[in-house]
């Protein structure tokens, strides 16, 4: 049975893209969002028939009710939300800027909430329905000049935690995608940086400020796609889809490392009881 998605954040180039491009190739139907029309002009002229390109800023409310109605009028309902839009933020947390960090929890955090708020009703109404939020790795653990992109990331992985637990018994599948580093724009145009002011931090987060994106990265945004689209129809699926090798490596090692010292504090951590 055909279903129909909506795709925030499916720029080209990205894993946005790549996943437009698994479900329309599969046959389903697509509702795609970017900031410009322009980074969907390609996605919309090799599927006419079942994509339709419509432009959404995060921090717009209106804008998400008006995507919405637009899937259910172009393809009778909604039954998959993708929440991939989204970007980074380098910045040590001394030198974080009061308006960028705002924008970046809305675009990152409360957008894709607001977005679930607008899909939900129409997908509780049915019954059934998936909803998968794009994270990050840093969502597991942060970096150097990465901790306002990490947290807001973790916000929306622990969020979507309690998501799924609320939505389970209602037939609402909810999933956490965890990409790790990906061949994409990302390092271009969706990173942005704060100015650096504290010479302190020039042999760590000035470091990394200005890093050229050499396109080396291992994951394939397309493949991304594929297995995502996968995920959504399986009947055995994780809550947190990690993509990608590095994601796999960092996330098995900073569990390890969380419960090595647990163990380590054990005692410590126990002595505080009654």
């Amino acid at each position: 049975m055909t279903k129909s998605w909506i795709i925030t954040g499916a720029s080209a180039g990205g894993i946005g893209e790549g996943i437009a491009r698994a479900v329309l190739s599969h046959g389903d139907n697509a509702v795609i969002t970017a900031r410009s029309l322009s980074k969907l002009e390609g996605i919309a002229r090799d599927y006419p028939e079942t994509c339709l390109p419509v432009t959404l800023d995060m921090s717009d409310r209106a804008g998400m009710k008006e995507v919405v109605a637009k899937t259910i009028e172009k393809f009778g309902t909604v039954d998959v939300l993708i929440n991939n839009a989204g970007h980074g933020y380098r910045s040590s947390v001394e030198e974080g800027e009061d308006e960028a960090i705002q924008e970046l929890f809305t675009t990152n955090l409360f957008g894709p909430v607001n977005m679930i708020k607008e899909v939900l009703p129409v997908l509780r109404e049915k019954g059934s329905g998936v909803i998968m939020n794009t994270t990050s790795i840093a969502a597991e653990r942060s970096a150097v000049g990465s901790g306002y992109y990490a947290s807001s990331k973790a916000a929306l992985d622990l969020l979507t935690d309690g998501l799924c637990k609320e939505l389970k018994p209602l037939g609402i599948r909810v999933m956490v995608i965890e990409p790790g580093s990906f061949r994409t724009h990302f390092y271009d145009e969706a990173l942005k940086s704060a100015p650096l002011k504290v010479d302190a931090y020039k042999d760590s987060t000035w470091k990394n400020a200005n890093a050229v994106n050499k396109r080396q990265q291992p994951g394939d945004p397309m493949k991304a796609g594929e297995l995502v689209y996968r995920m959504a129809y399986a009947e055995e699926a994780p809550f947190r889809l990690l993509l990608g090798s590095d994601a796999v490596k960092a996330v098995v090692s900073t569990a390890e490392g969380r419960i090595e010292e647990a163990k380590k504090f054990a005692a410590d951590s126990q002595s505080t009881d009654f």
